[in-house]
């Protein structure tokens, strides 16, 4: 059965902990006093973390008959010269070859060169792939890096396996890019087993560099 659906957008992310509201500390992070509840339960377990890109969300989606792209919401306009790179990476026989009828979805970030500060990643312009929805299901680690690698497409690198407060201390210490000698936006995180909250949605942290700037 051919599968039709529209293009979903990525699920917010948000960081480990809450922010001070008011005073001197307004903006600054409440240290264990976590987002969600989620994260507390989950602290403790084994995600995986992989690079954060500074670049522009993308979204690259199969129908079962075409591919079509947008950026992190419906209203969100991707420049043209990157587009003319998306629509040169992802011919439709590709996605036929590896998907067939099934309709599905890459996330991943357009970095390089004219995005951001993407010029510290590559000096052109590029999509490196960071998750796969493939009708309902969100790809484990392996699955995501099997689509890559049958869409010839970069992946995020994994740089930590480990705990939320491991992920923390890591980008609190300073953290390298895996791309050069400059330092990572921060981490993403998925528990290893891929796990959804009550509301079934997909549960993810980001824990970002300039957040834990000075021991904040």
């Amino acid at each position: 059965m051919t599968t039709t659906e529209t293009m979903r957008e990525y699920p917010k992310i948000y960081g480990p902990f809450k922010r001070h509201t008011e005073g001197p500390d307004k903006n600054k992070l409440i240290d264990g006093e976590w987002t969600s509840p989620a994260f507390e339960y989950l602290q403790d377990t084994t995600w995986l973390f992989t690079e954060k890109v500074d670049g522009t969300n993308i979204r690259v989606h199969w129908d079962g008959h075409k591919v079509t792209f947008g950026g992190r919401t419906d209203r969100a306009q991707i420049p043209a010269k990157l587009i003319e790179v998306l629509v040169g990476m992802f011919p439709e026989e590709l996605f036929e070859q590896t998907f067939g009828e099934q309709a599905a979805t890459l996330y991943g970030e357009g970095y390089g060169s004219g995005i951001q500060k993407g010029g510290v990643y590559r000096a052109d312009m590029s999509f490196v792939l960071f998750d796969v929805l493939v009708g309902d299901w969100w790809l484990l680690r392996d699955g995501v890096e099997d689509v890559a690698a049958k869409l010839g497409v970069d992946v995020v690198p994994i740089v930590l396996e480990g705990t939320l407060h491991d992920a923390i201390t890591r980008v609190r210490g300073g953290l390298d890019s895996a791309w050069g000698a400059f330092t990572a936006e921060g981490l993403v995180g998925v528990p290893k087993a891929g796990l959804l909250d009550r509301s079934g949605k997909r549960i993810t942290v980001k824990v970002k560099a300039r957040d834990f700037e000075g021991g904040a």
